[in-house]
């Protein structure tokens, strides 16, 4: 079953900060990720029922490209639109999906493509 995240209201703050896992977080900010294989995590927010909940997202699989060339990014763009979960609705609408913010950071529509073509991979 997927999980609901946190509520805000039970999470300590610090200014526009929340402590989650061990450190504060701006909510929705990307930072890099301490994942091996992954680029970059978020902690994203959602409002489920009428409460403000967060959840941490990891996204962008090191190794790959990014936004690196006009044709990449469209192909990209286009392939990811369809992606569905498991209750058959669209992630690219959903923050709390690792394709949304793939889509809003790593590959931004409107944006011109300036990415790399690989990225390194972490030390083991």
């Amino acid at each position: 079953m997927a999980s609901n995240g946190v509520k805000v209201s039970s999470l300590k703050k610090l200014g526009n900060r929340v402590w989650y896992r061990g450190r504060y977080w701006t909510i929705n900010r990307p930072v890099k990720s301490t994942s091996k294989n992954k680029k970059m995590m978020v902690l994203a927010s959602k409002t489920i029922n009428g409460e403000k909940r967060v959840k941490l997202i990891h996204f962008g699989a090191l190794g790959y490209g990014h936004n690196y060339s006009r044709q990449a990014k469209k192909n990209y763009l286009t392939r990811s639109a369809g992606i569905r979960d498991k209750a058959g609705n669209l992630t690219k609408d959903n923050p709390w999906s690792a394709n949304y913010w793939a889509r809003k950071i790593l590959w931004p529509a409107n944006q011109p493509a300036t990415g790399p073509r690989k990225t390194a991979k972490k030390a083991a």
